[in-house]
């Protein structure tokens, strides 16, 4: 059985949130859905937990980092193009998202980020399946 990943993240407003992530194009597991939180769906083994914030520290004992003032992690997901990448972004800012960093254009790569709603990071990206170039510099 592969191993499935998944990313807990405290939110603020959870409607906000799915209503975001959903108009990005994901899914949500309703089996894993009520008032304190919801399981998004990137692929078949990796997932998102949106955990409402008093929720999330039912889970430790660590204060939790306030996203918007600063970088606790980036998530990043793949696409199958550049203009893919660049769809994702244009709804996430019009969702209500901000930008983060600039695209960057690498050739056999191209990114893109944007902060959503609770100010978590977040990059697209689109890889070459050939990979880089032998000489290239990462």
């Amino acid at each position: 059985m592969p191993r499935q990943l998944f990313v807990n993240l405290p939110v603020q407003d959870l409607d906000k949130t799915v209503e975001f992530f959903t108009a990005l194009g994901f899914s949500f597991n309703p089996d894993f859905t009520d008032e304190n939180a919801t399981c998004m769906i990137v692929n078949d083994d990796a997932f998102v937990m949106l955990l409402v914030e008093a929720y999330f520290k039912t889970f430790t004992s660590k204060a939790v980092a306030e996203a918007k003032g600063a970088a606790e992690v980036i998530m990043s997901f793949s696409l199958d193009s550049r203009e893919a990448v660049d769809e994702v972004i244009r709804k996430a800012l019009t969702a209500g998202g901000a930008p983060s960093e600039e695209a960057q254009d690498y050739g056999f790569m191209y990114t893109h980020s944007f902060q959503d709603p609770d100010g978590h990071l977040w990059e697209v990206f689109w890889m070459d399946p050939a990979g880089p170039p032998k000489d290239a510099a990462l």
